[in-house]
């Protein structure tokens, strides 16, 4: 198969099933989309309740693992990454946080040309369908519908968000708006009752197009160079390897450990690396598979008083009612990923904009819905969401079947240490609030035998897990570490991008879906050589008095972005 298309993009997830869409619109464009995985069409995918599921199955799950992470007593992590159509988007949590206005402008700040906020607010709108109507700040005719799940039915969300109001912090209309800061709803990509992931969104609209090929159950063993020049791809289907040629580029959208991974494969990244894998070097660069980051997460769990929450529903006769309403009539329980209630908060006074969040769910369980609280109970998930802790994806051998090494240090630095203890200590002063004591237990986790410094670092330590938010590992930029440029063109390589949340130079404030469906909207402009949309300049909300104080649920100021 020696076919020649415009442009060969590699991997059908969160960003590359938008840049087959954007592409396509171009009627005389031919795009070829390889993904390893195959179709999405599944209730486990579908239904948005049962995201655990498919995120930890083979089939729809890369299965990478981390290597031992030595400040984590040596224990490996799982790092589940999608495989399949829609990528991480179709096995994901569902929450569609985009990051606060400063995340954007401080990627700028670090040589992203032009990634500010009023730069991206514009994308984030073009992608959007926000349920209740778009405005200044969201979106309301894009492809990817967002709404917030039940409306917060269940009494223990509305409990939650008082008790942070009682504990002295703002709340917020829309974390996604104008006010990240605070406590308040959080938003999901459900449409009808269904998973509205990047396949549904974007995908499958474009696959109509006779310019459009995609291919499942393809894996790109490597890029083809032609000295310092991008040519085409081989990849292996159905046991044989075939060979495709591009006419104009080859867009990398295989992730923060897909995308370094496959890079090194090619030949490109760091010599040492490549050397020591047995790949021949065809252009040194650094910084690949290097600055590779994640937010990591504990929980803080309690029984609760009153049989509201969701482990009464855990029985197999539970999920089979829940499953039965949802094949119906698309709607209940199973139309929900119950991250229905969040918040933001600073964590010390003189941060202008939070770094620790909140998710906050009606049951007491593990993240893959493992062994649930027996009784009733509720938790709530937190972590520090600007990590300083820096890791690396380095390939072990030039086999495309064979893992690499992925090793994020976390908590190497103290800084994310301290941010955990704060995690507790500030998670305990909310769920001590007033409004929480109709419904709150005993503390099951960390457990109130658990106080000082060291107790809290050694909880951290043996159940921290990651919140699967991997990036960084192809970094933006216009220094010499950085592996792509402001326009996402890998350094010293023509027709050739990375276009993904490798590509994000920092953590975003929040989950990673909406801001890497920002990028790769942004992106299929860079790509066709369009005009990119005007930049919008709107006020960002600030917390009053935030260079003297840790919370205020003072009146809000505002700021130019």
């Amino acid at each position: 198969m020696n076919k020649r298309y415009d442009y060969i993009i590699i991997g059908a997830g969160s960003a590359g099933c938008v840049l087959a869409n954007r592409l396509t619109e171009d009627a005389g464009t031919s795009v070829l989309v390889l993904e390893f995985g195959g179709s999405d069409r599944s209730v486990l995918i579908q239904m948005p309740s049962a995201f655990s599921i498919p995120m930890n199955t083979k089939k729809y799950n890369w299965r990478y693992e981390t290597a031992a992470e030595p400040h984590l007593d040596n224990r490996r992590l799982h790092c589940p990454r999608g495989k399949v159509l829609g990528g991480s988007s179709s096995i994901n949590g569902l929450v569609y946080i985009r990051g606060h206005a400063y995340d954007f402008d401080e990627w700028e700040s670090l040589g992203a040309k032009n990634w500010g906020y009023r730069n991206c607010l514009p994308y984030f709108k073009r992608a959007e369908h926000y349920k209740f109507g778009g405005d200044d700040y969201r979106g309301a005719s894009g492809p990817l519908a967002t709404n917030n799940g039940n409306n917060m039915q269940n009494p223990l969300y509305g409990a939650w968000v008082e008790a942070g109001a009682e504990a002295g912090y703002i709340k917020t209309d829309d974390c996604n708006g104008y006010m990240q800061e605070g406590f308040g709803a959080m938003h999901m990509t459900v449409k009808d009752g269904v998973r509205w992931s990047t396949a549904n969104a974007y995908l499958r609209p474009a696959m109509e197009r006779p310019n459009l090929t995609v291919v499942t159950h393809a894996m790109t063993r490597r890029i083809l160079l032609d000295g310092k020049q991008a040519v085409g791809v081989e990849y292996d289907q159905g046991g044989t390897t075939h060979t495709v040629y591009c006419n104009r580029e080859v867009l990398v959208s295989s992730g923060p450990i897909g995308s370094p991974h496959l890079l090194q494969r090619s030949g490109i990244g760091p010599r040492e690396v490549l050397e020591k894998a047995g790949i021949e070097v065809r252009h040194h660069l650094p910084g690949v598979g290097e600055n590779l980051q994640d937010h990591s997460e504990i929980y803080i769990q309690y029984e609760c008083k009153e049989p509201i929450t969701l482990n009464g529903k855990m029985s197999l006769l539970g999920k089979a009612l829940i499953g039965l309403r949802w094949l119906l009539f698309k709607d209940g329980l199973g139309a929900s990923n119950h991250f229905e209630a969040g918040g933001f908060i600073r964590s010390e006074q003189g941060l202008r904009w939070p770094d620790i969040q909140f998710h906050f769910l009606p049951a007491a369980m593990r993240y893959d819905g493992d062994k649930p609280f027996k009784g009733h109970g509720f938790m709530v998930l937190t972590g520090p969401n600007k990590p300083k802790s820096r890791g690396h994806v380095r390939a072990l051998s030039a086999d495309p079947y064979v893992h690499p090494e992925i090793r994020f240090n976390y908590l190497e630095s103290e800084e994310d240490r301290e941010g955990f203890r704060r995690c507790v200590r500030l998670t305990r002063e909310i769920i001590g609030q007033p409004a929480m004591d109709r419904y709150r237990g005993a503390e099951l986790a960390p457990g109130p035998q658990v106080q000082t410094d060291e107790e809290i670092d050694a909880f951290v330590r043996a159940n921290m897990e990651s919140t699967m938010h991997p990036c960084g590992s192809c970094r933006m930029g216009e220094d010499d570490l950085a592996v792509v440029d402001s326009e996402l063109r890998v350094r010293g390589i023509k027709g050739l991008r990375v276009i993904d949340s490798s590509v994000f130079p920092t953590e975003p404030n929040g989950n990673l879906n909406a801001p890497t469906i920002m990028l790769a909207e942004r992106a299929s402009d860079l790509v066709r050589g369009r005009r990119t949309l005007e930049p919008e300049d709107l006020p960002v909300g600030l917390a009053a008095n935030w260079e003297n104080a840790q919370r205020s649920n003072a009146p809000r100021r505002q700021v130019g972005a």
